[in-house]
């Protein structure tokens, strides 16, 4: 079983999407754990202060390193020394998630996810943790909360057991270096537009050919880049 510790200022986000998406499924299937902290139950004083002013100035607020500390050991005290523990933190400073990193660290079993607010949390944090930055692009979000469920997701949903089909995730885009290819359901027309007649024919070789070559050409021409590391695979396999 793979457990989830999400420490945050907002625990309604996480909680909420948990209960109303394909993680809520891995839970009952006992599959996977989550526990949401509430990092303003370590805050400082009447008002629970969690974030104050830079050091040196300048415009906006950081998280305080004393509240963060706190919930990083509320999370262990949870975990209960079960196994080796990934210390996340979601960051446009860090690498940028990909399809390969989601496979490379659904390997693990403990996670730790620290969500940043405002302009990011006392470094002394980071200094003291180590956690591995991820980014889910060049833009900047007002939270951790969303990358981190993002990246939660991308790891659970493929854990054998979770999904009805393993095999429906097994041929999304980026699992090899092809998009995906179109698809299609009943009816067989809507608006005067006819679902391809080769995916009618029940001819499993036809098909099968048909997807590849939609996949090719939506990569193509929508990512160049990842056309040419396919070319790049296709030639060295050759």
């Amino acid at each position: 079983m793979k457990r989830f510790v999400v420490i945050t200022p907002v625990p309604q986000i996480i909680d909420s999407i948990v209960t109303n998406s394909i993680l809520r499924q891995a839970v009952e299937k006992g599959l996977a754990e989550f526990h949401t902290i509430n990092l303003r139950d370590f805050g400082e004083g009447n008002y629970r202060q969690i974030d104050d002013e830079p050091f040196g100035g300048g415009p906006g607020m950081v998280l305080m390193a004393e509240p963060l500390f706190a919930a990083v050991d509320a999370a262990l005290k949870w975990l209960d020394g079960k196994g080796q523990i990934r210390y996340v933190f979601p960051s446009p400073q860090g690498q940028v998630w990909t399809y390969a990193t989601t496979r490379r660290e659904m390997t693990g079993e403990n996670f730790i996810f620290l969500c940043g607010h405002y302009k990011g949390i006392d470094e002394r944090v980071l200094d003291a943790l180590r956690p591995v930055e991820y980014s889910l692009g060049d833009f900047v979000v007002s939270g951790g909360e969303l990358p981190t469920m993002i990246m939660i997701d991308s790891m659970v949903r493929l854990i054998p057991g979770v999904l009805n089909d393993l095999d429906s995730a097994l041929t999304d885009s980026h699992v090899t270096e092809l998009l995906d290819a179109p698809w299609y359901t009943r009816p067989r027309t809507v608006k005067g537009q006819e679902v391809p007649e080769v995916l009618l024919s029940g001819h499993h070789q036809k098909i099968e050919e048909w997807h590849r070559k939609q996949r090719e050409q939506r990569t193509r021409e929508r990512r160049p880049d990842l056309w040419k590391k396919y070319q790049q695979q296709k030639n060295s396999n050759e």
